[in-house]
């Protein structure tokens, strides 16, 4: 059986939580979930501030939860 693929899609930091935690709203639909730092950020000391674009990666079987993966510039 095939692993399930992540969808990617753009949002906007709204709140710093703890434990690198972040309150994200996404472009399409702004919805509002929990998303929390990929390892390679981390590794990487990348900052996230509320304000930032940043692309999130999300599991098809939760939707309300993701994986920041990138900051847009």
């Amino acid at each position: 059986m095939a692993k399930e693929e992540e969808i990617e899609v753009d949002g906007l930091i709204k709140e710093a939580l703890p434990g690198a935690k972040f309150r994200v709203e996404l472009k399409q639909g702004g919805h509002v979930i929990i998303a929390y730092l990929s390892g390679k950020m981390r590794k990487h000391f990348i900052k996230i501030v509320p304000g930032d674009t940043v692309k999130v990666a999300l599991s098809p079987y939760d939707l309300n939860q993701g994986r920041i993966i990138f900051r847009e510039r």
